[in-house]
């Protein structure tokens, strides 16, 4: 076992070996995941401004719900058609620089936002957003993996993933307010100042070795004598995305937070109009609520869901997707709530249960997915995880507009997401049991 207070450098890409302290939670510090996270946080930001100024745009461009669907669901699709490039660069590349370019890239497209006048030309921009939005996702998986232990990881994650998932309500709450305020194209331009200020702090990062953060929880435990630079293997992506999909861990995973996207995506998209519609709220005041409930729950679940994730680390068996599984479980029943009660403080009680639930699972099953694969592979492995969450993700807000269309009621729309988000739930308890066995293999193939 490591002594308290022994040392190990580090090699570091741009410059010198870092000595760092093995017992730290954060041997590199915090700076990684804070700046991970703010790129997750305008990102998600930008994106759902159109949620919360969503009935301005359709009372100024003139379309329908279906077609206001279409534009989320085909801008993640786009993002999804590039995901597996952009991991297997997350594993050869420099990731630093991948992330400072796909935020100036999505800064300067947020511009472009503002300017349409048709709905065509705004379908054909967030589109181009889309494609360039989730790109960060595998290098930043990956760096935060390299930068963070297996005992500090959850709380990395759940950093980025609080993010992620801030972004939507804060991005419903500005919209709505901004949109109010100044008008949805003003919103736009606004937002795209703090993204490129966020894409020139992405430079302060310093490139790890892959599979640093492995190593030294491994001389923490005394199962290695020395770091060593992980082997760069490369053969065919299909081959390596076969491999990866036989990791059972990863499948549960897979399973759990896809429901997770699909529910959260239709549900956070319209919720807003939602509100207006069902409670007569302005939209100012819809966005307000869906947006401070929301982030409210998410608040509450990630400071829950880091402490318990990386406390039972190592000690019980499967600890991490057991978390995962049961703050699944507990979102989904609290999203039925939010679909079928109509009486508001009882439903604004249950969006902060539901929305706390998911944030207690997505950093923790995020960290189990670290965790079982390779260091070498953790680029396409996130962009593989990312492209079938956002394939799932992507569904929800076209179905709920499809079906609030056919039904004439939001209210019923909901109701379609609560079966899927359940089934979901009780299969990601499947990867309980393969999580350790999973993890080992991972660790051998560092040595």
């Amino acid at each position: 076992m490591a002594g308290a207070d022994d040392y190990v450098e580090i090699p570091v890409a741009g410059r010198g070996p870092r000595r760092v302290r093995l017992d730290a939670a954060a041997p590199f510090g915090w700076w990684p995941a804070i700046c991970v996270a703010l790129i997750a946080f305008v990102d998600r930001v930008e994106y759902n401004l159109m949620a919360g100024a969503l009935a301005d745009i359709q009372r100024d461009l003139g379309f329908g719900d279906t077609a206001g669907g279409a534009i989320a669901t085909s801008a993640a699709l786009a993002g999804v058609i590039l995901l597996i490039p952009a991991g297997r660069l997350a594993d050869h590349g420099r990731r630093t620089w991948t992330l400072f370019l796909v935020v100036a890239v999505w800064s300067l497209l947020t511009l472009g936002s503002g300017l349409v006048t048709s709905y065509a030309m705004l379908f054909a921009v967030r589109v181009l957003l889309g494609g360039t939005g989730l790109l960060y996702n595998p290098a930043a998986s990956s760096l935060l993996a390299d930068y963070f232990p297996g005992g500090s990881r959850t709380r990395a994650f759940s950093l980025e993933r609080f993010g992620y998932f801030a972004g939507p309500p804060v991005g419903i709450v500005a919209g709505g307010a901004l949109a109010e305020a100044y008008g949805w194209r003003t919103m736009f331009f606004l937002v795209a100042v703090p993204g490129m200020v966020i894409a020139l702090l992405c430079l302060t990062l310093r490139e790890p070795e892959r599979g640093t953060g492995d190593r030294i929880e491994m001389l923490r435990t005394g199962r290695q004598a020395q770091p060593a630079a992980a082997p760069d293997r490369r053969g065919p992506v299909l081959a390596e995305m076969r491999e990866l999909l036989r990791i059972r861990t990863l499948r549960a995973i897979a399973v759990g937070l896809g429901t997770v996207f699909f529910g959260l995506g239709g549900l956070m998209f319209w919720l807003p109009t939602f509100y207006q519609r069902a409670f007569d709220l302005s939209v100012g005041a819809a966005s307000g609520l869906a947006g401070g409930v929301g982030l409210l729950g998410m608040v509450t679940g990630s400071v829950l869901g880091a402490r318990l994730g990386d406390r039972g680390h190592l000690v019980r068996p499967g600890w991490r997707v057991t978390v995962g599984a049961w703050g699944l479980l507990v979102g989904a029943l609290a999203l039925t709530g939010v679909a079928l009660l109509l009486v508001l403080p009882v439903q604004l009680l249950c969006l902060a249960v539901a929305s706390g639930g998911f944030l207690v699972a997505i950093p923790n099953l995020t960290a189990a997915a670290a965790d079982v694969v390779p260091a070498a592979r953790r680029g396409l492995g996130f962009a593989l995880l990312q492209f079938l969450l956002s394939l799932a993700g992507s569904a929800g807000p076209l179905l709920v507009g499809a079906f609030s269309d056919a039904t004439g009621s939001l209210r019923w729309a909901y109701a379609i997401l609560a079966v899927p988000l359940l089934a979901g739930a009780l299969l990601a308890f499947r990867g309980r049991a393969s999580l350790e066995d999973d993890r080992g293999t991972a660790l051998r193939a560092l040595q």
